[in-house]
């Protein structure tokens, strides 16, 4: 039986509120209540949900950046919670994060080469003259090039931004890249024209993708299945042809019913595309 690229068990996040009173209990905000999932490499995942399901703390849990209140997430059998700090360092070569603001996630002080070479830099096992070597070589995957590895971000615009970030995530050959909201601060040209490269780069270099997304258009044309994420549980998931047309809970139907088109989310995923 083929082990699962990711696997998500019963994953609990309780975050602390501001106490009522001095002497009273602390509050807890439950933002994932058992959340639990496999994904299979080469079949991408999208989560969709409402602003405050717990799509993003999701994001972070996979990513290792917070640690849950309970449950495991273990990437290639590996439980990413209980590695060591050197053990997750190494263990970071297999996934990578695209962040959702182009303009926040790229350090304005450094320059292009020195950003997309950051996850080389801190593995600590390649010269300066390599990280920029490999930097020139994921710049021209994503359609930028060598010219610009001494540029900085303010010298381009929103959607290079992110082609950016997709370098710097790409350039440890990855395995699995958890996006989170990657096309919602750029215009809708712009959002197709990465769109399609996050697509090219999959079938390029095997790159399963978790994606977290609002916009069902988007993860109907890039995800082969979908979780449906509701306060914190996965209420529904299957693939997005049954999911978007013939949803079995009541949010999923108001997810699909709350999009502003005439056409399924299918068909709007294909109308987006062809903008370019």
């Amino acid at each position: 039986m083929t082990t699962p690229l990711l696997e998500v068990r019963d994953l609990v996040r309780h975050y602390p509120l501001p106490r009522a009173k001095p002497w009273g209990p602390t509050p807890q905000a439950l933002a994932l209540n058992g959340v639990s999932f496999n994904l299979t490499a080469g079949r991408n995942l999208g989560i969709v949900g409402e602003s405050g399901s717990g799509k993003s703390t999701l994001a972070r849990l996979v990513m290792a950046l917070d640690k849950p209140t309970s449950g495991s997430v273990r990437l290639l059998g590996r439980d990413l919670h209980a590695l060591d700090a050197s053990a997750l360092q190494a263990a970071r070569r297999d996934f990578q994060m695209v962040f959702q603001d182009p303009y926040g996630s790229l350090d304005p002080r450094q320059t292009v080469a020195r950003i997309v070479a950051e996850p080389l830099d801190a593995q600590g096992k390649t010269s300066r003259a390599e990280q920029r070597e490999r930097a020139g070589e994921v710049l021209a995957c994503v359609g930028l090039g060598a010219r610009d590895l001494d540029k900085y971000p303010h010298e381009f615009s929103g959607g290079q931004r992110q082609r950016v970030a997709m370098a710097r995530a790409l350039i440890c050959r990855p395995k699995l890249i958890v996006a989170d909201e990657p096309l919602s601060a750029l215009d809708v040209s712009v959002q197709a024209q990465v769109l399609n490269l996050m697509q090219d780069l999959a079938q390029q270099f095997g790159i399963t993708y978790l994606l977290i997304s609002h916009d069902l258009a988007v993860v109907s044309h890039l995800c082969h299945d979908v979780a449906v994420l509701y306060q914190g549980r996965i209420v529904e998931q299957g693939p997005p042809q049954r999911l978007f047309h013939a949803p079995d809970h009541a949010y999923t139907r108001s997810l699909v019913a709350a999009v502003p088109m005439a056409q399924p989310p299918d068909s709007k995923s294909e109308a987006l595309v062809k903008r370019i």
